[in-house]
């Protein structure tokens, strides 16, 4: 962790200093806001924890409960979430808290009984490496918790205004025209909880963020509606204690049986479980009458199922019935336009509020987080003054179009899940796919296209191992200055800032332009120098009066030769700036290769040098080559507003 660098600290250096909106935060929710988050699920809690990284963002959340979630629905961890969950520093005791799916079984019916179940298979979750991070079970309420936590830790101090709920809001189009401070959202909110119950209030706001489910009424107030297909199939789920003699209890499973279908899930804490049990196909007529379906009843179904074993339940902590639909909304803001001289978005909609799907591949609070994260960094920097109001349209182009490829891969895996394994094409069939499309469901497939952030794929041959518009890669480098072994991309936090990685050519390190001791004159110190000192550099371009130099943009560098080969003095001194209220010099930016793990090989970057340019929420943005001053600061013209 980096601390220290405006003073001793001796508590606990993850709480920070509150700034801004932060200081004396106002207990009642004010009559104006700048961003008013609807809802305290898995989009809204980490919108609110990256909003409370820009402290001079005004942004509260409203929740109608009363309190924190107790019991979560979700439950499934992808790796690409716990990725995220490094950056907002939780990663590590929430993969301490939770259960790891290193395997997962499939049984199907015993060729020679076929009335019991037999293991088919048993792959690896991973089978191909994709991350380096694990799939975990870990209980919602508990990933809702960290995020809490580091938003009531950050600058801005946020902490969820609970027992208030959203009624209805307008958009005051006569305002439109005027800046992005200002307020032209009226919303109604009305009290749930305590002396105020029942009381209704309008505030206004800049932006609002509907955070609220299915049932969104910030959906139903922007007159966006929900099309796709109907559910036509049901499901029993079941969190339970219980005692049985099924092998795999402990062991994440897809069994397929004469009489049905489970999805089993082993959750925290070495004795709950989840069961997704198939109730059957849903007739037309049924008028919702599956879902009074008894938690005995689905009980039975469960035993019948995975005979010869059983299962003897003790308790059963939560049960739902759901039908399976699959259903997206055809823009997730209250705006269709994308002309820069129409109306800019205001309203915003995430997770189930603009996608819903079964829950069968684990994504729902997964992609929901992914929404929550990407709008909330636009926000942040939109309203703070660093990108114009154009930075808010890119959210609905990419994320309605990652929900809807999402949504075509669970009518596939959801249907596949309850088709019986006669009606498939092979008996391996289900368990080949689970293999083939790992990538998917782990959170790794998602490629923005072309858009003011995204850069064409002109050098993309520089660093093929990191596709433009993908989440970057990380691989392991060596800290120069202490020799330590560091995951490159896990040094990033979601503090808002945007990342270079210069990744250097042969040429040794020099502090100038001067030739290297391997010979050839070094593109890295000529960056450097431009990087420090010309107009159009985004560290100079876009610093404010007073910033330390990293504070919008965070540079590191990565040298081809080994760390015993040079020392941090060596180095253009761009890559180990002075910062912080004493002007300390910061050399903790400098890496060098891994002899047996050499991160230009395992991310096929040139050996002629590249820089990668990485936006807040850890998405590619642009690849160029060492020396395309010009592109570099082209493109960031193109993000930044310049300092007025």
């Amino acid at each position: 962790m980096h601390f220290h660098q405006n003073g001793y600290v001796s508590a606990d250096p993850r709480i920070e200093e509150a700034a801004g909106y932060g200081v004396d935060r106002a207990e009642d929710l004010p009559d104006e806001v700048d961003v008013l988050i609807v809802g305290s699920g898995p989009a809204g809690m980490i919108a609110a924890a990256q909003l409370s990284q820009y402290p001079d963002v005004n942004a509260r959340l409203i929740e109608k409960r009363d309190s924190r979630l107790v019991i979560g629905q979700a439950d499934g961890i992808q790796a690409r979430s716990v990725e995220t969950f490094q950056a907002f520093g939780f990663a590590e005791e929430i993969m301490r808290e939770g259960y790891h799916i290193t395997e997962m079984a499939f049984w199907n019916p015993d060729p020679e009984n076929p009335e019991n179940i037999i293991r088919s298979g048993r792959p690896k979750d991973d089978e191909h490496g994709i991350s380096e991070f694990p799939h975990l079970i870990v209980n919602q309420a508990r990933v809702l918790d960290y995020f809490a936590q580091f938003a009531a830790q950050s600058p801005g101090k946020i902490t969820p205004d609970y027992g208030i709920e959203f009624v209805d809001l307008t958009v005051d189009q006569d305002a439109e025209a005027a800046s992005a401070k200002n307020h032209p959202v009226s919303v109604t909110v009305r009290y749930t909880a305590g002396e105020r119950a029942g009381e209704e209030r309008t505030i206004r706001a800049g932006y609002v963020v509907g955070c609220d489910g299915a049932r969104s009424k910030v959906r139903s107030s922007i007159g966006r509606t929900m099309s796709g297909d109907q559910a036509n199939h049901a499901w029993g789920v079941m969190d339970m204690l219980a005692n049985s003699d099924f092998p795999d209890i402990r062991t994440k499973c897809a069994i397929s049986s004469k009489h049905g279908n489970i999805l089993h899930i082993p959750r925290e804490g070495g004795h709950l479980f989840r069961m997704y049990v198939d109730l059957g196909e849903v007739p037309e007529d049924d008028a919702r009458q599956v879902r009074s379906t008894s938690i005995d009843e689905i009980i039975r179904r469960a035993n019948a199922i995975i005979s010869p074993y059983s299962i003897d339940v003790k308790n059963v902590a939560w049960h739902s019935v759901y039908e399976v639909g699959h259903r997206l909304t055809d823009a997730f803001d209250d705006t269709d336009e994308t002309a820069p001289d129409s109306q800019c978005p205001r309203v915003f909609i995430t997770g189930d509020a603009c996608h819903t799907h079964s829950a069968k591949a684990g994504q729902g609070m997964n992609v929901s987080m992914q929404d929550g994260f990407n709008i909330a960094w636009k926000l942040g920097q939109v309203i703070s003054g660093r990108s114009s109001t154009e930075l808010l349209r890119t959210y609905s182009a990419e994320r309605q179009v990652a929900a809807k490829n999402l949504i075509e891969f669970d009518k596939e895996w959801s249907t596949l899940m309850a088709t019986p394994q006669e009606e498939l094409p092979d008996t391996t069939y289900l368990e080949d796919f689970y293999v083939k499309t790992a990538e998917f469901p782990a959170g790794f497939m998602t490629e923005y296209t072309e858009s003011m952030i995204t850069s064409p794929t002109t050098h993309q041959e520089l660093a093929a191992g990191f596709p433009i518009g993908k989440r970057f890669k990380s691989a392991r480098v060596k800290r120069s200055c202490d020799a330590n072994f560091i995951h490159l991309g896990h040094e990033a936090r979601a503090d808002g800032r945007w990342r270079v990685y210069v990744f250097a050519d042969r040429a040794a390190p020099v502090v100038d332009g001067s030739a290297g001791t391997s010979g050839g004159e070094s593109k890295v110190a000529a960056l450097a120098a431009w990087l420090e000192s010309d107009p159009a550099s985004p560290l100079v371009a876009y610093r404010r009066e007073g910033e330390d130099l990293d504070a919008l943009v965070e540079l590191s560098v990565i040298y081809q030769q080994e760390h015993k080969e040079f020392a941090f003095p060596d180095v253009p001194k761009i890559f180990r700036p002075n910062i912080g209220a004493f002007d300390l010099e910061y050399v903790e930016k400098i890496y060098a290769t891994l002899p047996d793990e050499d991160i230009f090989d395992a991310r096929e970057i040139s050996r002629d040098g590249a820089v990668v340019v990485v936006r807040p929420d850890q998405y590619v943005s642009g690849i160029f080559p060492l020396d395309a001053h010009a592109e570099i600061g082209d493109y960031f013209a193109g993000v930044f507003e310049p300092v007025k």
